[in-house]
């Protein structure tokens, strides 16, 4: 049996180059990460209420969410579904706006329209979230929630965001 002799004369140098390469990739992995988990949440500055719950969404279920700024576009993931300026001369402006709320009405969870009998239409059992800020004309959230109620979409239930009053320090 030939064992190696540990010459305690040789001195290993260790490279620390890969070793920091791969913690710069993690930082950079967990950057973009915890960026992703608010790609719903546009910057608005929501009404205040008086009296609201606190909202705590199960961060592993889908949501649809539309935030509205005060420029009346409908912004889903960051992207502009609908924008009064750009899509003026459109045919059917909301064309885009509308496929996108088909879709999210296919994703979500179903139950019949006459829930003790379990009869009539299957229709979506979630709440869609429409963030507005608080200078939105409310002429673009009521489009919003017109278009809900179109056969094929039937999305009943809906959630408004407001914020509450800064606490007197």
């Amino acid at each position: 049996m030939n064992l190696a002799k540990h010459d305690p004369e040789t001195e290993m140098d260790m490279n620390m180059t890969p070793m920091i390469d791969v913690v710069f990739l993690l930082i950079i992995f967990f950057m973009v990460i915890t960026d992703m988990t608010q790609q719903d949440l546009e910057e608005l500055k929501l009404p205040i209420a008086l009296s609201a719950k606190p909202d705590k969404p199960d961060p592993d279920e889908w949501r649809p969410i539309v935030n509205i700024p005060h420029t009346g576009e409908w912004i889903i993931k960051r992207e502009a579904y609908y924008n009064p300026e750009r899509d003026k001369g459109l045919a059917d402006p909301y064309a885009e706006a509308k496929k996108w709320l088909v879709l999210a009405a296919g994703r979500m969870e179903k139950e019949h329209l006459n829930i003790e009998s379990g009869t009539g239409p299957m229709i979506p059992d979630e709440a869609l979230l429409i963030r507005a800020d608080q200078s939105t004309q409310f002429k673009h959230i009521q489009k919003m929630m017109e278009f809900c109620g179109l056969e094929g979409i039937q999305i009943w239930k809906i959630q408004l965001a407001a914020s509450t009053p800064e606490p007197e320090q």
